[in-house]
């Protein structure tokens, strides 16, 4: 008892600590999962093997590569560092888009939590599938998003929207390797160490990034007054575009956001569908871990696109969902 009655008082410092300790804890573990796959990603996959896997026709490429979430099942906080590589590996610019922006949406985590949330999930059969609107909804929205965003992405070249450092490892690779194995070190064990040096420089390079952006959005969780969103709720052409922004500034992973969006009963399910789609797709920290991959103003065209593509889809693909929804047959 003695050692509670000397804790600090209850601080506007200590709230916005509290709160960046508590996501820093939720995130970085993704992000030491991610780094180290993208190290071993760098160290034991071939050069051009991947050009040899997927199809050549690059738009059939993209609309596969939306669904690699389901097997390459990844947050948003561990995504990037594994894209980062795979573009040097040799994925096409579009495919890494496509899977960066769905693999944390279209992926079995994500779609069990989002059942037990809107409280879709009962049982496996397919009547309850056919109850899991939000759901399936949500999964089919950010396939469909991401895809187009990936297929747009097949007009640029790398080095027109990838940093210079990001766009000469991709140039160099294939000069590096030949197109035979990997150069660093012929052994396990050299290939290991250098994963793990890989992983190691990723890590300190995507956390810097994602620290800023937990800096601005502890802040904003603790010292906003979050109750100003329950007065544009009811106004659907507010409450779509500012429930978006609030999916955008709370950062939240995307295994656990739709606990946050089922109790929001003042928003309708199509608010609640912009908010479960944009946020795993473009949030503060991704703002900032975005820019370690891409250039800054492509980072900002793709969070303008991403803004409207989602904004004005929700309500559509809601109405969609629901007029296809099947009703279990009464006995």
């Amino acid at each position: 008892m003695t050692f509670l009655a000397a804790l600090p008082e209850p601080s506007r410092l200590g709230d916005i600590l509290m709160a960046f300790l508590s996501i820093v804890f939720e995130g970085a573990p993704y992000i030491l999962l991610g780094t180290i796959f993208s190290g071993f990603i760098d160290a034991f996959l071939p050069a051009k093997l991947l050009d040899r896997v997927l199809p050549k026709n690059k738009v059939f490429s993209t609309l596969l590569a939306g669904f690699l979430g389901l097997v390459f099942p990844v947050c948003e906080c561990a995504v990037v560092p594994v894209i980062r590589r795979l573009v040097t590996k040799g994925l096409p610019l579009s495919c890494a888009v496509a899977y960066m922006l769905a693999a944390p949406i279209m992926n079995p985590i994500v779609a069990i939590s989002t059942m037990t949330a809107f409280k879709e999930f009962t049982g496996l059969s397919w009547d309850t599938m056919g109850n899991a609107t939000m759901t399936i909804a949500r999964l089919s929205l950010g396939y469909v998003v991401a895809v187009i965003v990936g297929l747009v992405f097949l007009r640029f070249k790398p080095g027109q929207v990838l940093r210079a450092s990001v766009a000469s490892k991709i140039e160099g690779a294939g000069a590096a390797d030949g197109g035979h194995g990997h150069s660093h070190g012929a052994s396990f064990n050299g290939k290991l160490v250098h994963a793990m040096r890989t992983a190691m420089r990723d890590f300190l390079d995507t956390a810097m990034y994602f620290a800023i952006g937990v800096i601005i959005t502890s802040a904003f969780n603790t010292q906003v007054n979050q109750a100003i969103l329950n007065s544009v709720a009811s106004k659907e052409w507010l409450a779509i575009p500012s429930i978006m922004g609030l999916a955008m500034v709370l950062s939240l992973c995307s295994t656990s956001d739709a606990f946050i969006a089922a109790p929001m009963a003042a928003f309708s399910m199509a608010a609640k569908l912009a908010f479960l789609v944009f946020g795993p797709m473009m949030d503060i920290k991704l703002l900032f871990m975005y820019s370690s991959v891409f250039k800054r103003k492509v980072v900002v065209w793709m969070l303008i696109g991403l803004f409207v593509l989602v904004g004005v889809l929700s309500t559509p693909w809601i109405e969609l969902i629901q007029s296809l929804h099947i009703k279990p047959a009464t006995p």
